[in-house]
């Protein structure tokens, strides 16, 4: 038997929007004079921190300079804060409009992200980003996913109980996490597969007005 959620909480990267496209992460690297699988190592290895708005974007680029033996010039780390909020900008296929969709029927949404400030300010200004019953941005509550504590804070500005809601995300842990707490939840590694379990799992308006 499907179940009807209440509620479909989104995460935003690779879920809302597509993956940083290569030529930004090719500018991003190019600034630190770095190859790019190094750069993608020190990138991630301080994003936690930033995400929860424990560096300001100087003190996580100069962390990530230092990192590969760096070092950056306050212009060119206005630069790479550029390069990185606009990369997080581009909207997915499909999800954008079926979270719109699944809104104007009455199913409660929102949007619960890992996001430092700087790329909250960038997309929040993208006219084809939704409205949302409910926004979550790590950098605001201060704890990242998959801590329990900004999931519940979600549900509570949801107003709905954990298997009320259905949560899509990208990261495998996130998912646990949200499982963990009760709270439905799909892996979206891949549109085609994510939208295939929510057809067999739930009862909800197609994404995009095709078949689930």
């Amino acid at each position: 038997m499907r179940v009807s959620p209440k509620a479909v909480i989104f995460d935003y990267g690779n879920v809302l929007c597509q993956s940083q496209p290569a030529g930004d992460v090719q500018a991003l690297a190019g600034i630190l004079d770095l190859p790019i699988p190094r750069f993608s190592e020190v990138y991630w290895q301080f994003r936690i921190a930033y995400d929860a708005g424990a560096l300001d974007p100087a003190a996580y680029w100069t962390a990530v300079a230092e990192a590969a033996s760096r070092q950056l010039t306050p212009s060119q780390i206005g630069r790479l804060v550029e390069i990185d909020s606009r990369s997080w900008s581009h909207p997915a296929p499909v999800m954008p409009q079926w979270a719109r969709d699944l809104r104007a029927t009455g199913i409660h949404t929102a949007l619960l992200s890992n996001m430092p400030f700087p790329v909250r300010d960038y997309i929040l200004g993208c006219p084809w980003l939704p409205d949302f019953n409910a926004r979550v941005f790590s950098c605001e509550f201060g704890r990242t996913k998959p801590a329990p504590e900004i999931y519940e804070h979600c549900l509570q500005q949801l107003g709905v109980a954990p298997t009320e809601a259905l949560f899509l995300d990208d990261r495998e842990s996130n998912i646990r996490a949200a499982e963990a707490l009760g709270l439905p939840a799909v892996l979206f590694s891949e549109p085609a597969s994510a939208i295939a379990e929510i057809r067999d799992r739930f009862d909800l308006p197609a994404p995009g007005g095709l078949p689930l």
